[in-house]
């Protein structure tokens, strides 16, 4: 077993099946496996639902695109200093993006990357739930609604 921090890390070998196909798939696409999955695998049931939840998310059609929930993950991150989240997810926002640059660009100060309004509108709102969820009003709904996001989509 390696460690991960003090949680133990099964080697993949002794997943069961399910767990062990979903963190090689990611593997495959990504080029790396995150931490996270690994440091979940050790507690299956865990895992799983954990997947679930990140799948139902990332996976919902909506009018949110897939590169616009990472560019979320990688701009709350980078305000949590989380550093490892930020690379992580920056590698997922710079494929689904298809742009080697906006993934730092975002998580250095995603104020100054090249945005389009729609996408700085929801690193806004993202960035206002993240710090300040208690100044949150219609207004904020209505900037996202201007720019074809309807509620279900802010849920996300």
């Amino acid at each position: 077993m390696t460690e991960i921090s003090r949680y133990p890390v099964p080697d993949l070998s002794e997943l069961p099946d399910d767990v062990r196909e979903m963190i090689e798939k990611v593997q495959e696409r990504s080029g790396f496996v995150p931490n996270i999955f690994l440091g979940l695998a050790h507690r299956p049931d865990e895992f799983r639902s954990f997947f679930a939840y990140h799948d139902a998310i990332l996976e919902r059609k909506g009018n949110l695109t897939k590169a616009e929930k990472e560019m979320i993950v990688v701009a709350t991150s980078a305000a949590n200093n989380c550093l490892y989240c930020v690379v992580a997810h920056g590698a997922i926002l710079r494929i689904r993006a298809k742009d080697p640059l906006i993934a730092d660009q975002v998580a250095v100060n995603y104020r100054n990357a090249e945005l389009e309004p729609r996408q700085r509108a929801i690193l806004d709102f993202a960035l206002k739930v993240a710090q300040h969820a208690e100044e949150i009003d219609e207004a904020d709904y209505a900037t996202l609604e201007a720019h074809e996001l309807d509620r279900e989509d802010i849920w996300d």
